[in-house]
């Protein structure tokens, strides 16, 4: 579980969130939080089920088993959702 505090940090910072907003959303205090990002400490399992949730991402890319991160699109119209994958591909070239 190397990679979950780096992950975890990253996505955090996607969202534009502090430690301290993200502490509250999971119910957990700003320490906990730290303590994850640096690997001090782990999540139990269902926090990070809970963090899965919140980013919408897999628990195999929070643990580092997988290594590419999805995009949740459901709930997007069929034409919206095309134009997402257009601009991912887009992105990639």
């Amino acid at each position: 579980m190397v990679d979950f505090g780096n992950r975890l940090r990253a996505l955090r910072i996607a969202k534009g969130w502090t430690q301290s907003q993200l502490s509250s959303r999971l119910g957990l205090t700003k320490s906990v939080i730290s303590a994850y990002e640096t690997s001090l400490r782990y999540p139990s399992y269902d926090i990070l089920i809970r963090i899965t949730a919140i980013f919408g991402v897999s628990s195999d890319y929070l643990l580092g088993i997988e290594q590419t991160q999805t995009l949740d699109i459901s709930g997007l119209s069929e034409e919206n959702a095309q134009l997402v994958r257009q601009l991912v591909d887009a992105l990639r070239n």
